[in-house]
């Protein structure tokens, strides 16, 4: 069984390379990898927002958020 997570991103550079060495890097068999464009999916910035996340890009992983590096804030996405 594979555990959830989510990259919630912006699509600036610091959150491409995130994406590129960290979400791409998870083991499938270990994790369902769902990748999240807030730019282009605006409508889900409230789910990220309640999941914990303060800036992106960053995992959910079981409910847990993870920040890498500091691309933007959420309040910047609004």
């Amino acid at each position: 069984m594979s555990t959830k997570a989510t990259f919630y991103h912006a699509g600036c550079g610091v959150c491409v390379d995130a994406e590129q060495q960290f979400a791409a890097s998870l083991d499938p068999s270990k994790f369902e990898v769902e990748i999240v464009h807030l730019g282009q999916a605006p409508s889900r910035l409230a789910e990220a927002e309640a999941a914990g996340v303060k800036s992106v890009p960053a995992f959910v992983i079981d409910g847990q958020p993870y920040h890498i590096n500091f691309g933007a804030s959420v309040d910047d996405l609004k």
